[in-house]
């Protein structure tokens, strides 16, 4: 297999692949304005027919659509083929109200375990590969995505799903997985509790395959560093396809959009405005290839930076920079923008785990952040003047990294309650408060 999946669509010349998605594009909203009531009552206010598309160059004619729109034409309002040629439902996880439901065709689920299998090669799989998949199986796209894409690879894979994080270890000793897949905050709990087990030296793990949720550099190396593994980004959402949209290379400066299937914009997510690579924003997608569930001009509220940057790797998809945070999860504290994963940097920069939570809370008429940390087996067993400080110290480098004050909380090893799916992070107390 070498060092790609599909290297006739990685390694596609630029002229070739905007012509590709052109064809794609064009004929992906003609068949959407035609099954999609909804779609093409959107397109008739903003007075935009098919014929106005004729390539990527005219992306821009088309409207945004939200999550918002989504749940509005909830359960069936996207579908765009009868659903008798549907074989199976996606949702997201966490949504309060209506849910957000994706179709696939068969088609469509074998293209998204291809964009998958793409990921698990650039991170050196092959068949001889036994891939352990800790993401959570279900609606949840992660567990299906990886384990469709693992078997398209030909590896051995273990469907482990999330949870019972003793019985994980047991299996990656005794069937010496090779690379795990699951959400970065539970990598670094399954890391903790080897070390804890004393079985680091009996795993085998080279690779991890990590996304669903924001994670920082930072904890990125204390990961690679207590697995003893390379440690690699994958990006997707339920909306688009699930992981594979983008993938992580070894150079791991950024990860690859499989452009053969989604066009990547980045706008101003308060005027709307495209704007050009290198500049920061909201990340933008729309599904060309997808049959049941194509997305157009999809507002992920993703925020992140493109680049088109000759890659060492030899693929020449656009890369997008690891997501800093979402224009929707981000928190606005007495005017300034906070993003956790800005906090996580200077914890791990300090010494400390990825074990933190974030309490926020409005007292007196002004914004509080209170940054609950927990402290190191090691910390925990100094003595009391040892760690006299120690908060005041995290405390200026977050007022540096933030430009604000953050009162933080030194708390207990084990204190913090440990997530095997994705994190809970924040708790935002000021609701209705004045």
């Amino acid at each position: 297999m070498g060092k790609y999946y599909q290297a006739e669509f990685e390694t596609m010349p630029r002229d070739e692949m905007k012509k590709l998605q052109s064809e794609r594009l064009v004929n992906t909203v003609a068949r959407v304005y035609e099954n999609v009531p909804y779609y093409r009552e959107l397109m008739d206010k903003k007075g935009v027919k098919p014929k106005d598309i004729k390539s990527i160059d005219d992306l821009s004619l088309l409207p945004f659509i939200s999550k918002d729109d989504l749940r509005d034409a909830y359960p069936y309002g996207m579908l765009a083929v009868p659903l008798a040629d549907a074989v199976r439902i996606q949702s997201t996880s966490g949504t309060t109200g209506r849910r957000v439901v994706a179709f696939y065709t068969q088609n469509d689920v074998d293209l998204w375990d291809e964009c998958c299998a793409r990921a698990i090669v650039a991170v050196g799989g092959t068949k001889e590969d036994v891939v352990h998949v800790s993401y959570g199986y279900g609606l949840f796209t992660g567990g299906p995505g990886l384990n469709g894409g693992s078997h398209k690879v030909g590896s051995l894979t273990i469907p482990m799903s999330s949870g019972n994080t003793e019985r994980q270890i047991q299996f990656m000793v005794d069937l010496e997985s090779t690379i795990l897949c699951c959400t970065p905050s539970y990598a670094a709990y399954l890391a903790e509790t080897v070390h804890e087990m004393g079985l680091r030296d009996k795993i085998k793990l080279k690779a991890g395959i990590f996304g669903a949720e924001a994670w920082s550099e930072e904890m990125r190396h204390h990961i690679e560093d207590r697995l003893g593994i390379k440690a690699y980004d994958i990006y997707g959402l339920t909306e688009i396809s699930g992981p594979g949209v983008s993938f992580e290379c070894e150079e791991q400066t950024g990860m690859h959009i499989n452009e053969d299937h989604f066009i990547a914009e980045i706008i101003n997510p308060i005027t709307g405005e495209v704007l050009p690579d290198g500049e920061k924003g909201e990340l933008v997608f729309t599904s060309i290839s997808k049959e049941a569930f194509p997305l157009l001009r999809y507002r992920t509220r993703d925020i992140c930076v493109l680049s088109r940057e000759k890659c060492s790797c030899g693929r020449t998809l656009v890369k997008m920079a690891k997501p800093m945070g979402r224009s929707d999860d981000m928190l606005i504290i007495r005017g300034v923008n906070v993003f956790p994963s800005q906090i996580e940097t200077v914890l791990i920069g300090c010494g400390f785990e990825a074990n933190y939570q974030l309490v926020v809370d409005r007292v007196n008429y002004s914004d509080t952040l209170e940054v609950k940390v927990e402290m190191t087996p090691a910390m925990f067993s100094d003595e009391i003047r040892k760690l006299e400080g120690l908060d005041n110290q995290v405390e200026a480098k977050l007022k540096s990294m933030l430009g604000i004050q953050a009162n933080v909380t030194l708390v207990a090893p084990k204190s913090i309650t440990r997530s095997e799916g994705k994190a809970v992070r924040v708790i935002d107390n000021r609701g209705g408060k004045l």
